[in-house]
């Protein structure tokens, strides 16, 4: 089994983490502010150099003020499309 940080589905995982923050009008920064880390950490998780658990993807909706359900739910959507 292929480790899922190299799977085309964490690829789409981290395309829509970066396409909502980016729609929702936040920059790397900002995000990196409320999470109260460094930018560098945000675009590191970003493009997949650092893997985010579950707890830190709760912590990033609630800084995008979106639910982790919502985001979930739209994450299965599009990996339903594959």
């Amino acid at each position: 089994m292929q480790k899922s940080l190299f799977s085309s589905d964490y690829k789409r995982f981290l395309t829509l983490l970066r396409e909502k923050r980016k729609h929702l009008g936040f920059t790397q920064e900002q995000v990196a502010e409320r999470l109260q880390t460094t930018q560098s950490f945000i675009s590191k998780c970003e493009r997949g150099e650092r893997r985010l658990d579950v707890i830190e993807l709760k912590a990033w909706c609630n800084t995008l003020n979106i639910s982790l359900s919502d985001f979930v739910s739209e994450l299965d959507s599009v990996l339903e499309q594959t």
